[in-house]
């Protein structure tokens, strides 16, 4: 397993450089000049070309990929003329009348370094740093996506076993009808409807809001918002997750088992959920990349500060850096999450083998 694990972090490298490419390619062939989004209604073409220079787009395009690349690497930026170009001296003319200049005094305190000419990469918009833009908007998200994700699998697991136990009755046939209903209606209508009734109308929880306290979060302004998630996400779960019980029902194993005897509850709960979890954990680790950006809708309108609600804000700002670094890392996390994922697989069934 160690052999397999060192090849797919080797297979992560070039991925994660032509991810790197296809924004870069996208964001500067693509998305326009930068200093003309960053100028806004300046159109003195000195001031603008002044900004071309310190984003240093005006140099050619393997030397911006390289600029990109040490940002992603370090949260830095720093320009070729950072390191080549040294500063000049002021110029001072020569007067008669001029006194001595005083000697500095080595008792005093020493000035602050000047900087070197790179600094964090900080949004277009706000002039934040970047990494501590998504640093500050993970917590919230997570706060909501990791309870959304857990309940909504565990419910809709056992729910789907249990419709799969009375498959084809009538109870099987109105559980589908409600999933499909349920499916058909738009998320924005369910949180229209949730945020009149328990919160305008019955004033059970709060419509908006977030404060820097987890547990007034967790037992306030989260758990409307997390229920709603749940509600949407639970029908499509549920006929996912019931087609693989299903798959699995109808196998040779599954009547071998019946045959020595075993009862279908055993049959149902030791031999077939453990085979369609291999389908079902495929399909959690498609969705927990999700978790770190978040739902737009939801952060929008229930006004929680995370990376969703910051991304859509980002957009609406053509701030680059931060879409752009929103974009890198959670492509590094995908990768890492679908290794742990094979890995998983192994620990389930131990037929699995690593090639």
């Amino acid at each position: 397993m160690g052999a397999y694990i060192l090849r797919r972090i080797g297979q992560m490298v070039p991925t994660l450089a032509g991810v790197m490419l296809l924004i870069f390619v996208l964001f500067n062939a693509v998305g326009g000049d930068p200093a003309l989004v960053l100028a806004g209604k300046i159109t003195n073409k000195e001031q603008i070309e002044n900004i071309r220079k310190q984003l240093g787009v005006d140099q050619p395009w393997y030397v911006q990929m390289g600029y990109f690349g040490f940002e992603v690497a370090t949260g830095f930026t720093c320009t070729w003329r950072s390191f080549t170009e040294k500063p000049e001296p002021p110029k001072s003319e020569a007067r008669a009348d001029a006194k001595p200049e005083a000697k500095p005094d080595t008792k005093a305190a020493p000035k602050a370094t000047p900087p070197s000419g790179c600094q964090a990469v900080r949004s277009w918009a706000t002039n934040e740093e970047v990494p501590k833009i998504l640093a500050t908007r993970i917590g919230p998200t997570l706060s909501i996506m990791i309870p959304v994700l857990v309940l909504e699998t565990i419910i809709a697991i056992f729910l789907a076993i249990g419709v799969a136990y009375v498959r084809g009755t009538l109870t099987d046939r109105m559980i589908m009808m409600i999933c499909t209903v349920a499916m058909s209606i738009s998320f924005l209508v369910y949180i229209i409807v949730a945020q009149y009734y328990f919160g305008f109308k019955w004033g059970v929880f709060p419509v908006q809001g977030w404060s820097d306290n987890f547990w007034k979060n967790m037992a306030n302004y989260a758990p409307l918002p997390i229920m709603l998630a749940i509600f949407v996400g639970l029908a499509p779960a549920l006929r996912l997750y019931r087609s693989f019980f299903l798959d699995e029902i109808n196998s040779d194993y599954v009547r071998t088992a019946r045959a020595k005897g075993l009862s279908e509850n055993k049959v149902l709960l030791k031999h077939v959920m453990r085979n369609a979890m291999i389908p079902i954990i495929t399909n959690v680790g498609i969705a927990v990349p999700s978790l770190f950006v978040g739902s737009f809708l939801l952060e929008s309108f229930f006004s929680i500060p995370g990376l969703g609600r910051e991304i859509l804000v980002a957009v609406n700002r053509s701030d680059f850096p931060v879409i752009k670094a929103a974009t890198v890392y959670l492509a590094m996390i995908t990768m890492i999450i679908n290794l742990m994922v094979d890995i998983t697989y192994k620990a389930i069934d131990p037929r699995v083998t690593f090639k």
